[in-house]
């Protein structure tokens, strides 16, 4: 069992992630993290879903995928280099005396600032799964008051489609 990045080229149509998650669920997939919106093509949208399964569980939810009549093109794109990003919105409690320290961490991280309050900060991070988990995690110790993750969006690197 390992990790799958898998792009789905869908038509931009109702319904349509509800009846592609639906498979997943009916045959027993976790979605780990799932991001759908335009494609490069009009009145197409891209999905990528990060889920976990061996070769052969994937090559079975891939043709199932296909008898999907929305679903254009299935791609397993974990198997060639990729670029991979996530974008978390972490609101901290950060009282005058402690925003130092905060942001410390947010440039160490080349993360952003994006609002202050009188007793809070929110900080915007980009990054693969794993630097968006080390960031919540020394973030944990000022006291995490909000936290919103988009899930994995992800392209295959070079001229490789």
């Amino acid at each position: 069992m390992r990790k799958h990045t898998i792009a789905v080229i869908v038509n931009d149509q109702p319904g349509v992630l509800q009846r592609v998650s639906g498979l997943f669920g009916r045959r027993g997939f976790n979605i780990e993290s799932i991001t759908v919106g335009q494609s490069e093509e009009k009145g197409l949208s891209r999905m990528v879903i990060v889920t976990t399964s061996d070769d052969k569980m994937l090559d079975q939810m891939s043709k199932q995928l296909y008898k999907l009549i929305d679903v254009i093109k299935v791609d397993d794109i974990s198997s060639n280099p990729m670029v991979a990003r996530e974008l978390a919105l972490i609101k901290v409690t950060a009282l005058p005396e402690r925003r130092p320290e905060i942001m410390g961490i947010v440039d160490t991280f080349r993360a952003a600032v994006v609002d202050i309050g009188t007793e809070s900060m929110m900080v915007q991070a980009v990054g693969d799964t794993d630097k968006i988990d080390a960031m919540i995690e020394l973030m944990q110790p000022y006291g995490i008051v909000e936290l919103s993750r988009t899930g994995v969006t992800a392209m295959v690197r070079g001229n490789i489609k």
